[in-house]
C-alpha cells in the first residue's frame, strides 16, 4: 500500500508541476521552440530547474544501495551514445516540436480533457506498439 501511495503522490506532484510550469500547454511549448518567431524563454527556466533537481537526486542516489522505499537502486550504467539513442532523440524532438507535447505533459493534458492530447497519446501508444513489434523481430546482439 505504501508503494501505491508513493507512486500516486509522485505522479500527482509531477502532474501539478507540469501544469504550473506550463509544460502541459502545447502553445506554451511551441512558443519556446519557435526560435525564429515570438520566442518564449520561460520554459528554459523550468528545464534548468529540472536539471538541477535531477543532478542533486542522482548525486544522492549514487551513494545509496536501496531506495527510500527499500528497493534496490537501479541506475543507468551505460554512457554510450549510439545511433539508436541519437535516432530516438531525434524522433522525440521532432514529435515534441510538431505536437507541443511529450509523454508526461501529454498524459496530464489528456487527464485535463484536452482533445489534442487524446490524438497525441493515441499516436504515442501506436508508436510504442510499433517499437515493441520491431524489437521482437530484431535479431539479438
Amino acid at each position: 500500500m505504501k508503494y501505491s501511495l508513493a507512486a500516486f503522490a509522485s505522479g500527482l506532484i509531477f502532474g501539478l508541476g507540469l501544469i504550473l510550469s506550463g509544460m502541459a500547454n502545447p502553445e506554451k511549448v511551441l512558443g519556446f521552440l519557435d526560435l525564429a518567431g515570438l520566442w518564449d524563454p520561460s520554459l528554459a527556466f523550468v528545464m534548468g530547474g529540472a536539471i538541477l533537481v535531477g543532478l542533486v537526486a542522482f548525486g544522492l542516489a549514487r551513494k545509496r544501495t536501496l531506495s527510500f522505499l527499500g528497493f534496490d537502486m537501479k541506475l543507468p550504467t551505460s554512457s554510450r551514445i549510439d545511433k539508436r539513442l541519437m535516432g530516438g532523440s531525434l524522433l522525440f524532438g521532432v514529435g515534441w516540436g510538431i505536437a507541443g507535447f511529450c509523454p508526461g505533459p501529454g498524459l496530464v493534458a489528456l487527464g485535463a480533457g484536452e482533445q489534442k492530447a487524446a490524438v497525441f497519446v493515441a499516436a504515442m501508444l501506436a508508436g510504442m506498439a510499433i517499437y515493441e513489434w520491431i524489437e521482437r523481430r530484431r535479431p539479438s546482439t
